[in-house]
């Protein structure tokens, strides 16, 4: 059991829990174990609300109607202040505008439908460059207009390229698009399991190849949207894809059980030096609810009780900051200050991936200590995150709760997080509440 840990510098104080004092009884319960049909209802009008608001934001300033695509860095006011686009943004904002109108009869508007086929065709346009080996790379950022101006060695360009083509493809009916996403698709599993030369990153003789969990949980995330809904064959074709995902996964659990590491290596071996010792609590909720998906789809009991014992319950447990609320962005597993600058700050995405993490978990197990904790990460979200004022959510706070950037997108924060987790936890409450009827 990891002892107490004192940060010289910040003052940050992290005690381990005791195993009889992680949960707490539910307030939220009735006397005899039925959920407030009251408290859900109160959760799923303000979600909708806030879900709503973000729509609303992304609607009226993002939207480049000269050249296409999404300004994505955007002030607290709504003002454009850098006109650079992002290909994973870009991507995330047509799929997310495609769910929304696909699945939601509110948000089933023209307005929706046009922005979103608007982002595609400029996708489809700028967003792939070839390489010198003749493989479609996307780039990482491109100008106002559409030019390539940074590519980066990794695969998250193309995985959100992905997933806009194959919502895209179910919106409009485009078959073309569909083919595009399997396509690249293939070429991502080949730059990951056989041949990662493409990716264009130099083999230097230090750099030792490590499973980093963002890869295979992408890969399970692209699993999930190119079969939803779809033929069995498709399923099929993906299984043993998804089989392995889970495989990468479950190898960051260390430390005999007690702790996600964030790279590891192949082996499934811890790593040396900081590396090795980095945790991402955030990154770990949101591989447990990943997780959760495919145990319900499967019906596989042990890794649900995986899921929500090691990647659920354990980076909140370690992750979650006692004297402030929130959860830390960056953690280091022996309790040394991590090297990353801003590891004591409350960023918006791990805040959203908590909330659908432990309402996915109580809707799938019913537990009340589960529920207990999404209340205690809804408290924290919607009482520091969202602006009453310009609408949407701040980014970056610090470790004291208070706003420390007040833009509400940038390189790296566009209109998926705070959106996604909205409209997940919404469908989610409706279902918890249909089953109360």
């Amino acid at each position: 059991m990891r002892g107490h840990v004192t940060d010289g510098s910040s003052g940050v104080s992290r005690a381990p829990l005791q195993e009889a004092c992680l949960f707490t009884v539910c307030p939220y319960l009735e006397q005899k174990g039925t959920m407030s049909v009251v408290k859900l209802e109160e959760w799923r009008q303000r979600i909708r609300k806030e879900l709503d608001n973000a729509v609303a934001f992304w609607l009226k300033y993002s939207h480049d109607t000269t050249h296409g695509g999404f300004f994505t860095c955007i002030g607290r006011d709504g003002k454009v202040y850098d006109e650079l686009k992002y290909v994973w943004l870009q991507g995330r904002q047509v799929w997310m505008y495609c769910r929304l109108y696909r699945t939601m009869e509110r948000f089933r508007k023209p307005e929706i439908l046009e922005a979103a086929k608007a982002g595609g065709a400029f996708l489809r346009k700028f967003a792939r460059v070839s390489s010198s080996s003749g493989q479609w790379k996307c780039a990482f950022c491109l100008t106002r207009d559409g030019k390539a101006l940074k590519i980066q060695r990794t695969i998250f360009s193309e995985c959100f390229y992905i997933m806009a083509m194959d919502e895209l493809s179910r919106v409009t009916g485009d078959k073309d698009m569909q083919l595009e996403a399997e396509q690249m698709m293939e070429q991502l599993i080949y730059w990951v399991r056989v041949d990662s030369s493409g990716l264009g990153r130099p083999q230097l003789p230090g750099d030792v190849p490590t499973n980093s969990m963002a890869v295979p949980m992408m890969l399970l995330c692209l699993v999930e949207q190119l079969t939803e809904g779809r033929a069995r064959d498709v399923a099929q074709k993906y299984r043993e894809l998804a089989s392995w995902c889970v495989q990468q996964i479950l190898q960051h659990i260390q430390r005999d059980g007690t702790a996600i590491l964030e790279s590891v290596s192949l082996e499934g071996a811890e790593l040396p030096g900081c590396q090795g010792r980095l945790q991402n609590p955030g990154h770990a909720l949101e591989a447990g609810w990943f997780l959760l998906q495919v145990s319900a789809e499967q019906e596989d009991e042990e890794l649900r009780r995986t899921a929500i014992n090691k990647f659920v319950e354990l980076p909140y447990q370690d992750g979650w900051d006692k004297e402030h609320g929130g959860l830390f962005y960056f953690l280091d597993v022996d309790g040394h200050c991590p090297t990353q600058l801003e590891w004591n700050m409350k960023l918006w995405w791990p805040h959203c991936e908590a909330l659908i993490a432990f309402l996915m978990a109580y809707s799938q197990t019913k537990k009340p200590e589960l529920l207990e904790r999404f209340s205690e990460v809804y408290e924290y979200t919607l009482n520091h995150f969202p602006d009453p004022e310009s609408g949407e959510w701040f980014g970056y706070l610090t470790q004291e709760g208070k706003v420390a950037l007040d833009f509400k997108g940038g390189p790296f924060k566009g209109f998926f997080h705070v959106p996604r987790c909205l409209y997940m936890c919404e469908r989610m409450l409706d279902d918890l509440l249909a089953k109360k009827d």
